[in-house]
């Protein structure tokens, strides 16, 4: 044996502290995991609050480079085959962002923000239902 294997510390007696799971603003038990005393509802308003805030910047960042893309028949040139496709991608992301922009844009509307929150979050749980529910069919 070498010097070198005999000052080297053995790693097999020593047991690793299991890593805690990493933070995930998305998951309603990682608030409830922070936060204790709050009640369950909290962390699931909290973990939707992010899931639609990362879902809406996806969507607008979508319609970047919408404007010069409109403006092209107007300026005397035409839409190609490609250009046609971004512009259906970008109505589909605009569609997408819309209730949020009526919240901000009605007076009082800001009071349907939790209705709103709510509701896009019920339908993202059925939606993961019947794909679970899909799956456990296929096998």
């Amino acid at each position: 044996m070498g010097s070198s294997e005999l000052s080297k510390p053995s790693t097999d007696a020593t047991p690793q502290p299991a890593e805690p799971p990493a933070f995930d603003p998305n998951q309603t038990i990682s608030y409830q995991s922070r936060m204790k005393r709050a009640p369950r509802w909290f962390g699931s308003f909290l973990a939707s609050n992010s899931r639609e805030k990362n879902r809406m910047r996806e969507e607008l960042g979508k319609i970047k480079g919408a404007i010069p893309l409109l403006m092209k028949p107007r300026n005397g040139s035409k839409w190609t085959a490609q250009e046609r496709q971004e512009l259906r991608v970008m109505l589909r992301s605009a569609s997408a962002v819309y209730p949020y922009l009526i919240i901000w844009a009605l007076p009082g509307s800001i009071l349907l923000l939790p209705f709103l929150a709510w509701h896009l979050d019920a339908r993202r749980k059925s939606r993961e239902r019947k794909a679970a529910g899909a799956e456990n069919k296929l096998h």
